[in-house]
């Protein structure tokens, strides 16, 4: 069931990928760095897609699968590139959800020097680095775009691939709670369950169930919070001691930044990690006034309006202080 999205451009981009992926075979399929819900769930459909058309593929990223995730389809098949490296290269890549070329990582250097990529995705700050960019800034997640994508291709919808997509679409609009919630969203939510997904069962898995270790987590990191502008910006920070002490994995982080996002009155949440004497990871969301991706950009990094990343090179305290100051600027 096509579900028509009335932009002339984003027909042809879909259609400049069908192409792509017709005229093809051998493919590489990657995602961003450390993998997220939309992230592994586009990967295996891109995947799933390219086993119905008897393609060559091997799915692939920089950083570790979260293990709630390992229910999608053949999702034990994509490698860790960090921990089992590939020994050969290819020439043509799909790129999912990768707000941008870096946002590959290491996995860059599997490709040849003549490589062709079809990126596929729905982040504002994606800079069009593919052969053929299927870029769609209004879809709830990269996994709305497969949606599209896959209803081009004359083959018959299963469970398996209805599942990562409703992952993917669930995970990216917060349980169907953030603005990016369309009414075509939730068309094609009504959609994919008629498929057979048991959507009850993944907003549970997903969105409700936590780990002792998250947990534990989650008990240092409100210790610290603290508060600036009017208690209109609120924050937390992990240590690497953090992760060791509670035996937290980087998935155990997850929707750790809305903690203080969620307070009352506050506009932006932020969440520093810190990775290293010298690095920090910053994840930003917003409510309502401030636009997080300008932000982070600003810093090197880029994503969404309400919800954007970045790492800084220096130390937490002064890393925390330029960011605040950043977002202060923006109220």
């Amino acid at each position: 069931m096509m579900l028509n999205s009335n932009d002339p451009l984003y027909a042809e981009q879909l259609q400049a990928a069908y192409n792509f992926i017709n005229h093809h075979d051998d493919f590489l399929v990657v995602s961003h760095v450390q993998p997220d819900g939309d992230a592994a769930s586009s990967t295996v459909v891109i995947g799933w897609l390219l086993k119905q058309l008897n393609k060559s593929f091997t799915m692939i990223n920089e950083g570790v699968i979260p293990s709630r995730l390992d229910y999608l389809w053949s999702v034990d098949q994509i490698h860790n590139y960090t921990a089992s490296p590939i020994n050969r290269t290819f020439s043509t890549v799909i790129c999912v959800d990768c707000a941008d070329y870096s946002r590959v990582g290491k996995v860059r250097s599997l490709f040849t020097d003549d490589v062709k990529i079809l990126n596929i995705d729905h982040h504002p700050t994606n800079d069009g680095f593919g052969e053929v960019n299927v870029i769609k800034t209004d879809a709830a997640a990269t996994a709305e775009i497969l949606f599209d994508l896959l209803d081009k291709f004359d083959i018959a919808w299963d469970v398996d691939v209805a599942t990562a997509v409703y992952t993917g679409i669930l995970t990216d609009t917060g349980g169907f709670r953030y603005s990016n919630t369309t009414p075509r969203v939730m068309a094609i939510i009504s959609t994919l369950l008629s498929y057979g997904v048991n959507g009850h069962h993944l907003a549970d898995h997903l969105l409700e169930k936590m780990t002792m270790p998250q947990m534990l987590l989650l008990t240092k990191a409100l210790s610290r919070l603290s508060f600036a502008e009017n208690n209109r910006v609120g924050w937390v920070y992990i240590t690497p001691e953090d992760m060791a002490d509670t035996g937290a994995l980087s998935e155990d982080l997850e929707g750790l930044v809305n903690y203080p996002r969620n307070i009352e009155g506050v506009d932006v949440g932020i969440l520093f990690k810190q990775v290293s004497d010298s690095a920090v990871k910053v994840s930003l969301r917003s409510n309502e006034h401030v636009n997080v991706a300008e932000v982070a950009q600003a810093f090197g990094g880029g994503g969404h309006v309400r919800a954007a990343g970045c790492r800084i090179e220096g130390v937490l305290q002064d890393v925390m202080n330029q960011v605040v100051e950043r977002v202060r600027q923006t109220l």
